[in-house]
């Protein structure tokens, strides 16, 4: 016999003097009363059971019918009801080469469901391999996707004497506007990437439509990418698939995208598109459903918590509800400063500051308000709400408080009281107006340096609502949320068309009747959503609208009367007819 070490015996003794298993326990607890003979008290103590619960022990060893007392039961499912009866014909159908999928198709034949996955995992428990990859020929005939060609601009032709259908008819009302705002152009100015297969001027207008028809996803394009009429729009032979998509957006720069902003406001300049008057500034994140720490934490609100987003600043015109500026390329500590990036780029693309400036308490700091306030640009802007000011203004009595009428039918409270004080911050004095019966259970702290009156500055600031709402559509039509990039760097890009998108529905929402102030995703219900025949001649594309309810109002705006020579065509016409 093999000599024991001295320190595998204790090893070994201790095994069976501490039991560290359940069943080893029992064993040992109930081996002592009925071998050893103690009683059931020593031996409850002796291994750590209460006195009752030994009882039970006992009582449950006296009445076990099954001599496997001591034996670990197997939890969960012993059993599978759905694998082991189709276990056979799984095994039976491998034997004649067919692959998972294949095996699962040829099971919901004979009523048996059961997922590739399922079948998979039942043939690697019976010990088969994976089939080697085969060849399209190989493989059984039957419905898989086709394989669309690839976007060559140098393969594009308008089709003369081709009549097809297409579900994007309504993007084809937009072209007007790029023609005459010489979007085509802002590529080149703003040095965006292209290729010979694909130039910059069509990769833009490609990107653009991804925003005018709401495609949530880029992976989403998938479903479209054989229609002939969104390749027609771009100017392409087919749409690009959502790999150049997302790659393409991947080459864009910060500094692209500024110039991209500033050539897009040197050609609406003469449109009336922003009215210059007042802006709505504020942040959104976006958020981050990834693994990436180079993506900072946010907060949400649509979540009420910090996560991983990335910060975007947009600014709104109020009077067009039109967005004139964006920028994601923000990082932690920079945001307080974004407010003064905004007013250097509005003077270098318009040559003067903004006229006035609308925000939330948490947009900068006041050293910063200091700053615009020197550079003389009103400003409306909310005080935070912390204990010493709202102490200040539970001892303020009732007879300092004056009411004040708002001439807003649809409002709910139309009478707020308010009291009006000069504060110092920063060195620099501020109005401030402390505002109640507002709706809000605590009153509203409005500081700014503009002279109009109470009311005026109560009436405008409650218009600072727009751009929560002009945001809320932002994130249900055009996505905002379902931003598929986290790369701060594809969300640049992304807001910057979303800017250019939010800009072409607002000028076509003034040619429709009854749609000045509609959101984007009404426009696109009534107007856009609809489908059309195209058909191509020597000269001209004619892109015939379906009979819907809201033709008339397309009708009536005019633009069918118009046909324009589309550049990216060859200077064929576009003929646009209900």
């Amino acid at each position: 016999m093999p000599i024991v070490k001295p320190k595998d015996l204790i090893a070994a003794r201790k095994f069976f003097v501490e039991p560290s298993g359940p069943k080893q326990r029992q064993y040992e607890a109930l081996r002592a009363y009925y071998v050893e003979e103690l009683t059931g008290e020593q031996a409850a103590a002796k291994f750590g059971y209460t006195h009752g619960s030994f009882r039970q022990l006992l009582h449950a060893f006296a009445n076990e019918a099954d001599p496997q007392f001591f034996i670990t039961p197997k939890h969960g499912p012993q059993a599978q009801p759905k694998k082991d009866p189709a276990r056979e014909t799984i095994i039976a159908l491998r034997k004649q080469n067919y692959s998972v999928s294949e095996i699962s198709e040829a099971l919901k034949e004979a009523g048996i469901k059961l997922s590739a996955m399922a079948v998979d995992e039942v043939l690697k428990s019976d010990g088969f391999a994976p089939l080697p990859r085969r060849s399209l020929q190989e493989r059984p005939d039957r419905p898989r996707p086709s394989a669309e060609a690839v976007s060559n601009v140098r393969l594009f032709s308008v089709p003369e004497g081709v009549e097809f259908n297409t579900t994007c008819g309504g993007l084809f009302l937009f072209i007007p506007d790029l023609i005459r705002l010489h979007v085509s152009e802002i590529a080149t100015q703003a040095h965006l990437p292209g290729s010979k297969k694909i130039p910059s001027e069509h990769a833009l207008r490609a990107c653009l439509a991804l925003k005018l028809w709401s495609i949530e996803r880029k992976s989403h394009v998938m479903s479209l990418v054989s229609d002939p009429g969104l390749a027609l729009f771009a100017g392409l032979n087919v749409f690009p698939k959502k790999s150049y998509l997302s790659e393409y957006s991947s080459t864009i720069e910060h500094k692209m995208v500024l110039k991209m902003l500033s050539s897009w406001h040197s050609h609406t300049n003469s449109e009336g598109l922003f009215g210059e008057a007042s802006f709505n500034l504020d942040f959104h994140s976006v958020p981050f459903y990834g693994a990436d720490e180079i993506i900072e934490k946010h907060y949400v609100s649509m979540r009420s918590r910090s996560q991983p987003s990335v910060l975007v600043f947009l600014a709104q015109d109020a009077e067009n509800r039109a967005f004139c500026y964006s920028n994601a390329d923000i990082r932690k500590g920079e945001e307080n400063d974004e407010i003064l990036r905004f007013i250097a780029f509005w003077k270098s693309v318009t040559g003067k500051n903004p006229e006035h400036l609308v925000f939330d308490s948490k947009l900068t700091t006041y050293p910063n308000l200091a700053k615009i306030d020197e550079m003389k640009i009103p400003f409306i802007t909310l005080r935070r709400r912390h204990r010493t000011l709202l102490a200040e203004i539970d001892e303020l009595p009732a007879s300092a408080w004056r009411k004040v009428e708002l001439d807003v039918p649809a409002r709910k409270f139309k009478s707020p009281k308010y009291i009006e004080q000069k504060v110092k911050l920063s060195g620099r004095q501020f109005r401030q107006l402390f505002v109640k019966d507002l709706g809000h259970d605590e009153p509203t702290i409005i500081l700014t340096n503009d002279t109009k009156t109470p009311k005026q500055l109560i009436l405008r600031y409650a218009l600072r609502m727009l751009i929560e709402n002009s945001l809320s559509d932002a994130v249900r039509f055009f996505h905002m949320d379902a931003l598929s990039s986290a790369v701060a760097l594809k969300v640049d890009f992304d807001m910057a068309l979303l800017v250019l998108a939010s800009g072409l529905y607002r000028l076509l929402a003034q040619r429709m009747r009854g749609y000045s102030v509609a959101q984007a995703r009404q426009i696109f219900r009534d107007i856009i959503n609809i489908p059309a025949t195209i058909t191509g001649t020597a000269d001209a594309v004619v892109v015939k609208f379906h009979r819907r309810s809201h033709l008339p109002i397309i009708v009536a705006s005019g633009l069918l009367d118009k046909p324009v020579e589309v550049p990216w065509w060859d200077g064929r016409r576009l003929i646009l007819t209900a």
